[in-house]
């Protein structure tokens, strides 16, 4: 029998606290059993298998970029809303590194919650570059172009990649311009 107050929601919580505090790879059930204060065989009752939790930490991070992005971007169009998305991207990724993680393997299948989730996310992330005027497979290029620029970026930083005595900030913002003007140039003539 489960205990009571324990769902899936609960658990997945209790995941992403554990990876933003430790790392993704700190997250095991037997870790996260101890932390809830069940035996690991409990956990079975609300998700899968390491896996199937991971692919839930990762539709949960999604749904809360979602948020922040659709949040952040509202009444913005073209480099506002690309500034705006990549400010709640990067504040998102260094406040939820363990989460963020796990949101970069795509779902196992095409059809669920982690699937549902990232959508969503891709979804909101080509409602901000609307402004740009690109639609079909170009605003899902442009929407891989972003997410492998920002992505890299955030990566580096969280790794320690920067070294130099040169502001990230600066740096960052010129990112976004340069991908502003890229993105610009990509639109319809």
């Amino acid at each position: 029998m489960p205990r009571a107050g324990l769902d899936a929601q609960v658990v997945v919580r209790a995941a992403a606290e554990l990876a933003d505090a430790e790392g993704l790879q700190a997250v095991s059930l037997s870790a996260l059993a101890d932390r809830l204060g069940v035996k690991p065989p409990s956990l079975y009752a609300h998700v899968d298998g390491l896996a199937d939790l991971r692919q839930r930490l990762g539709a949960r991070g999604a749904r809360q970029l979602t948020a922040a992005v659709l949040s952040a971007t509202s009444g913005l169009a073209g480099a506002d809303a690309l500034r705006a998305l990549a400010r709640v991207y990067r504040e998102f990724a260094l406040a939820h590194p363990g989460t963020y993680l796990a949101m970069q393997t795509a779902p196992q299948e095409e059809s669920g919650e982690p699937a549902a989730a990232a959508r969503e996310l891709v979804d909101a992330i080509i409602s901000t570059l609307g402004g740009y005027g690109l639609a079909g497979d170009d605003a899902i290029h442009a929407v891989r172009v972003v997410r492998a620029s920002l992505h890299g970026f955030v990566s580096l930083e969280q790794l320690g990649g920067f070294r130099m005595p040169i502001a990230l900030d600066e740096t960052y913002d010129r990112l976004v311009a340069m991908l502003d003007r890229s993105l610009a140039q990509a639109g319809p003539a």
